[in-house]
């Protein structure tokens, strides 16, 4: 079974009012601001897993600031997922700034088919004291459910781009403590979080931590994929397209480049992620 688990929907009304939502939401003008910057609809994500041979997808919500914004989001997804409930893992994403709102929203999501919880993420301003609070006590909510929680880490060094914000690694670490016991995945190398689990505490807040391999080829060299092996072995690496950005072939093909075996690119290509969400 190959598995993506990252990928990116917007309903219709989205895609064709761009620049109003734009307006409405700071974070969404960053990233999807340049018309260039593609989007795509349920439609398109299940012609491309037909064409590329991917049996399932993990969509993602968009951390819109916005309550209604966020139901609307979250309903095109879990839609989606009634309508192809063997293609579509939905992932949800509550409003992230009233801790009562996003408990009232993840409760109704989980009821109507919720996989996990994610992208979440502070593209505008990077994530302060106040949001990782908030943020602590709703995913500890989910202790015991198995529901994995998505969230989106960037490099703190390197070249910038839309939604780079975090300029340290520090708080997803302590995110990390104080959440013992919940599956998270750790978006695009988790920004190279994974190298620091050579060290032992490190690596003791992470048991339960999965890396995915989101934008891969845009932020390093296929040997990221043997380095990442060797010091976390092959079991916590999830391949996430980030679709509609990359293809799953330059992946597979990077994958190949870095000389994992066959034995290991199917773990990571969807024998992981069938593990994770139980499939």
């Amino acid at each position: 079974m190959i598995i993506d688990a990252h990928t990116h929907l917007f309903s219709d009304e989205v895609r064709k009012k761009r620049r109003a939502y734009c307006a409405r939401d700071e974070g969404f003008r960053l990233l999807y601001g340049n018309p260039k910057a593609r989007m795509a609809g349920i439609e398109d994500l299940l012609e491309n897993m037909d064409r590329e041979n991917v049996d399932r997808s993990v969509v993602c919500g968009f951390p819109w600031k916005d309550p209604e914004l966020c139901q609307e989001g979250n309903d095109y997804l879990l839609d989606g997922a009634r309508k192809f409930p063997d293609r579509i893992l939905p992932f949800i994403c509550p409003p992230l700034h009233s801790l009562r709102q996003a408990e009232r929203e993840l409760a109704r999501c989980l009821s109507r088919g919720a996989k996990g919880m994610g992208e979440l993420a502070f593209y505008h301003g990077g994530l302060n004291s106040q949001d990782a609070h908030r943020m602590v006590s709703l995913v500890k909510s989910l202790a015991g459910t198995r529901i994995p929680v998505l969230l989106h880490v960037n490099e703190p060094v390197g070249h910038d781009y839309p939604g780079k914000s975090l300029k340290t690694l520090q708080p997803i670490y302590q995110f990390l403590d104080q959440i013992a016991g919940i599956d998270v995945i750790l978006a695009h190398w988790g920004g190279g979080f994974f190298f620091y689990e050579l060290m032992p505490e490190v690596a003791r807040v992470a048991r339960r931590v999965c890396y995915d391999t989101a934008a891969s080829p845009f932020l390093y060299r296929p040997q990221i994929y043997s380095l990442a092996v060797g010091i976390i072995g092959p079991e916590r690496i999830l391949w996430g397209s980030d679709f509609p950005l990359l293809s799953p072939a330059r992946y597979f093909r990077e994958m190949a480049e870095a000389g994992l075996s066959p034995r290991v690119q199917a773990k990571v290509q969807g024998g992981n992620a069938q593990r994770l969400f139980a499939l």
